[in-house]
């Protein structure tokens, strides 16, 4: 179909009324932001040619999405989460701000509030009876390799089937979830079972957009942190376990090489012995590395993170 519409003078000037430009109130930011969006997507049906049948499908798939909460889950999976971050990267390297662990994605799934401990802090309930008990240990620093004592570590992950408290009523409440204020010398100790990777649900809307890419929705297994020191710039990460089927071919674009972490299998039964454990336990080492700032709007998590338990999807299992 050779039928070009979006030029016109008469499109152009209906697109500024759809975005409220003929009018005195509202958001000029908003009404910037909407303007673009409504041409880029009026531009889009224009040059593809988009029948009123694929439009309609499309709205009834957006619409099966707020229903099911699941933008949180498309969005990673559509890469707008890791490209946040390359702009946050690319945004560092031009302010100077170099050094620190490196950053990646948070995910959709952090609850606020979890119960805060000192230096150690058992995350699981002790109710999962598939999880193989993980002994996660760290080192918070600064950029030239002082302890940083007193870090605050938030430290969250699913459980054997995949699933996070919170989202899943068959958990306790907090479950796999604590704040860990590092010892004298920046070190944090947690007790916890490791976690499984999990898939987005089949059939379920973010199912069908991959999908009709040709791509799938699992993701491997994973540790999410905040970190966060008064000084020193707030870090949003994850560590992904190596050995994972799915650790560099994580549908949230997550992976990043310095973030792959082993689990090494503890069997000598005066390791065990020394954490008074029933048998073997993997052990997992995560440092982490703070860079400096003076600026505290990078010091504390973004407004996103507000003090209510509250999350943007339901469960992904």
């Amino acid at each position: 179909m050779t039928v070009k519409i979006f030029d016109t003078p008469e499109v152009q000037d209906f697109i500024k009324t759809v975005a409220g430009f003929d009018k005195a109130g509202g958001n000029d930011r908003a009404k910037q932001i909407v303007h673009r969006l409504v041409s880029d997507l009026f531009k889009l049906i224009d040059d593809f040619d988009v029948t009123e049948e694929e439009y309609w499908a499309g709205v009834n798939l957006l619409n099966a999405l707020g229903s099911q909460t699941q933008f949180g889950l498309l969005s990673p999976g559509l890469g707008f989460d890791h490209f946040l971050d390359m702009r946050q990267d690319a945004i560092d390297a031009e302010a100077k701000r170099t050094g620190g662990t490196p950053r990646t994605i948070e995910g959709p799934l952090y609850v606020a509030g979890a119960p805060e401990d000192e230096g150690f802090a058992r995350l699981d309930d002790g109710q999962d009876n598939n999880g193989e008990t993980m002994w996660l240990t760290g080192q918070v620093r600064d950029v030239n390799g002082t302890p940083i004592a007193g870090a605050k570590v938030e430290i969250w992950h699913a459980n054997s089937k995949g699933c996070y408290s919170f989202f899943d009523p068959s958990q306790s409440e907090y479950n796999l979830r604590r704040t860990i204020y590092a010892d004298s010398d920046g070190r944090y100790t947690a007790r916890s079972i490791i976690p499984s990777g999990y898939g987005v649900p089949e059939g379920a809307p973010t199912d069908v957009v991959l999908k009709s890419l040709g791509r799938h929705g699992e993701r491997p297994a994973h540790i999410h942190y905040f970190v966060s020191a008064p000084g020193h710039q707030h870090l949003t990460t994850q560590i992904n376990l190596a050995g994972d089927p799915y650790t560099f071919d994580d549908f949230a674009f997550a992976t990043r090489e310095e973030l792959v972490v082993p689990a090494e299998r503890i069997e000598d039964p005066a390791e065990i012995a020394k954490r008074d454990l029933d048998g073997p336990f993997s052990h997992v080492v995560f440092d982490v590395e703070l860079a400096p700032t003076d600026a505290a709007e990078l010091q504390c998590a973004t407004p996103a993170h507000g003090p209510k338990k509250t999350s943007r999807i339901l469960p992904a299992s």
